[in-house]
């Protein structure tokens, strides 16, 4: 903010709050004052020093909502607004007790300022002045006042709804982990202060409406008013009261009308203002003067305009060559920033080096390539919010799976296409998509009321209906009950569930080392007689791998290590030792699958199917019959979506034999269904039978 903006709201906070009960009254007294201005008669030297301060003020907003960066920087414009149309209407009452009882002493009855402006601005002429006036007052209520006024009325109306859309966003950005607790109660706060701020702004706006009528009624009001009082009470002929209380009136007017014409002003601005962050001159400067093109245009059509016969040739013509120069100048700084773009400077030749081994590369176990176009959204000083994004993906799995997820190498590929994005596993392309950088993706969840413009796509994560719609269009999109997000979360979205899906590929020794020598700072004697006098670290990594391949977070790795040291004496197989740890987790995993529900609602198998899998099993591997296994699961697959519209969680309860055989034959196609086996369920939960696959 810049700093003549600080100092004026602190000096505002000040008046209203300030510190200790002193500076607490600065607001009620403020208002008094005003208030007794309307009782009090006020000397012309006074009022001259009231009107000057109210022009000073009007100035320094004006300027204030010129330099904000942001339209909710200034959040107290609504209630500085009400406080100067109090002020300027205490002024004009003030100023018309004076003019009405000392009019017929001249023109500096009112003070020098009025007089300033009745003489110097209107050149003493009554006729011109009222004139004036009526022009100002026609700018100020039909232009200024009453285009601000709709444009904050539509303003507080799209806010307002958009509010449900905005926090249904919030809550899914940070369901999805891309902010954290304290992020998303500040984007509350902002998109409340947004509703509030714009739904006050629509109020204020009418306060400018009733000054400019005010100040016609004024008007006329003091000059009939001094014309009787002139006559009647002290005797003047009808000329000399008709000049001295209609100068009197409307420079009286004009002192009044052109702080309340910069207020008006003031108040377009602030709400025509975009919410991006930025200075207005800066935005007009790049989005209008910046285009060689329309100032080159420009040009053309003001020299055929200067060779006209009879038209002002010397002002045209000399328009024309400053158009035309700095449009030369706009394509030259273009040109040259394009070839330097494309020609980067050669790097400084030297010798070839001989090859080493630090020339030999690893693959990255994560990473992200990028088309051309989607490079500002990795550019942070281009405004690119993906690498925060990605951040708080990696910082919410690592809490969700129980071990540090490695950083994300992003890098640009021309192969790609220009908006194409593709996530690689330790260099294998697993998973791929397209964004579009200047648009938002509005996704259906399910029940929406209406259409939107824009382009058809899938959401890359999970498949759903989306449109690409333009940034414009975000607003009505949520209302009509779109989730609206934009590429960067897009991409971050499918990246954390790519991540979910592979996170027992992510986990190798090292990883699986520092997770015990974390533990061992807690608990040194069990990790001691656990690895490796009771297991090898390999097979440690491998049941560790075997639990997140099943979605089994590593977050209780006490309990982990107490299991398989329990379990190490009496087998050393990954799959037997994972089976055990999954007992001594039952707890958590039902409790991710259905939380608090006193009841479990599971599937089981049909007698003949079970016999049949058994009998596979203790043959020495589960292999079925291509036709037997399609038709399993097409009856798992109805199942699952049958629990899904009931809004229940999809659970397959078998025997401990036959429980990893099918979670592995399931884990792929139908990633909602939960495989447990009898011992998995804990003593609190009752189970609920629904129905047998057969």
């Amino acid at each position: 903010m810049p700093k003549s903006i600080s100092q004026f709201l602190s000096q505002l906070r000040g008046l209203a709050g300030g510190r200790g009960m002193a500076a607490g009254m600065g607001a009620p007294l403020m208002l008094m004052i005003i208030l007794a201005m309307i009782v009090v008669p006020l000397a012309p030297v006074v009022l001259d020093l009231l009107f000057t301060f109210n022009i000073a003020l009007a100035i320094v907003i004006l300027m204030a909502v010129v330099y904000v960066m942001r339209p909710l920087e200034f959040s107290a414009f609504p209630t500085v607004l009400l406080l100067v149309t109090l002020l300027r209407l205490a002024l004009n009452v003030a100023s018309t007790r004076v003019v009405l009882l000392h009019g017929h002493q001249g023109g500096a009855a009112a003070g020098h300022v009025i007089e300033a402006f009745g003489n110097f601005v209107i050149g003493g002429n009554y006729a011109i002045g009222f004139i004036v006036f009526v022009i100002l007052t026609l700018i100020n209520f039909m232009v200024v006042t009453k285009g601000a006024e709709r444009v904050s009325e539509v303003s507080a109306r799209f806010v307002l709804d958009a509010l449900p859309g905005k926090q249904m966003a919030i809550d899914a950005d940070l369901n999805a982990g891309l902010l954290t607790r304290e992020e998303a109660k500040h984007r509350r706060e902002e998109v409340r202060e947004e509703a509030d701020f714009y739904g006050s702004m629509d109020g204020a706006s009418k306060f400018i409406r009733g000054d400019a009528i005010a100040g016609i009624l004024i008007l006329f009001i003091n000059i009939v008013g001094g014309l009787f009082i002139g006559m009647l009470s002290h005797g003047l002929p009808f000329a000399a009261a008709l000049k001295n209380y209609t100068l009197l009136t409307i420079g009286d007017g004009l002192v009044a009308q052109i702080p309340s014409l910069l207020m008006s002003t003031s108040v377009a601005i602030l709400v025509t203002r975009m919410s991006k962050s930025g200075q207005m001159g800066t935005q007009v400067m790049t989005q209008v003067f910046a285009e060689p093109k329309v100032l080159g245009v420009t040009a053309g059509v003001m020299g055929l305009i200067g060779i006209i016969p009879g038209m002002p040739n010397l002002v045209f013509l000399s328009l024309a060559c400053i158009c035309g120069g700095v449009a030369w100048m706009a394509a030259q700084r273009a040109k040259k920033k394009a070839a330097s773009a494309a020609n980067p400077p050669p790097a400084a030749a030297s010798a070839p080096a001989e090859l080493g081994w630090d020339d030999v590369t690893q693959d990255d176990p994560l990473g992200l390539e990028v088309g051309y176009r989607l490079v500002p959204l990795v550019d942070a000083k281009q405004g690119g919010e993906l690498m925060a994004r990605i951040k708080g993906v990696r910082k919410k799995l690592t809490q969700e799976l129980g071990f540090l997820i490695q950083p994300v190498h992003i890098r640009d590929n021309l192969e790609l296409q220009p908006s194409s994005y593709r996530i690689t596993l330790h260099g294998v392309p697993i998973g791929s998509g397209q964004v579009y950088p200047d648009r938002d993706m509005a996704l259906n969840p399910g029940r929406v009321f209406g259409t939107v413009e824009g382009i058809h796509a899938k959401d890359p994560t999970f498949g759903l209906d989306a449109v690409w719609i333009e940034r414009g269009a975000r607003d009505h999109a949520q209302t009509l009950g779109y989730t609206v997000v934009d590429p960067a979360t897009v991409i971050a979205t499918h990246l954390s569930q790519i991540v979910k899906d592979h996170a027992h590929e992510l986990l190798g020794f090292d990883e699986a080392q520092a997770l015990l020598n974390a533990l061992g700072k807690s608990a040194p004697k069990l990790v001691e007689d656990l690895v490796p006098k009771s297991l090898s670290l390999a097979v440690f990594v491998r049941v560790l791998q075997t639990l997140l391949a099943e979605r089994v977070g590593l977050k209780n790795l006490r309990g982990i290590a107490e299991a398989l040291a329990e379990a190490a004496p009496r087998s050393q197989e990954p799959v037997v030792l994972a089976a055990a740890v999954r007992v001594a987790l039952s707890r958590q995993i039902v409790q991710e699958i259905n939380g608090m529900e006193p009841e479990l609602p599971v599937l089981t198998l049909a007698p003949q199917l079970e016999r049949v899998l058994q009998d596979s099993v203790q043959g020495g591997g589960a292999v079925l019959e291509p036709g037997l296994a399609e038709r399993m699961h097409q009856s798992l697959t109805e199942q699952v979506r049958r629990q899904a519209q009931s809004g229940q969680p999809a659970v397959l309860l078998v025997a401990a034999n036959l429980r990893p055989w099918l979670a592995k034959f399931t884990r792929q196609s139908l990633p909602d269904l939960h495989v447990l086996a009898y011992n998995e369920v804990p003593d609190s939960k009752q189970i609920r039978l629904i129905g047998a696959v057969s």
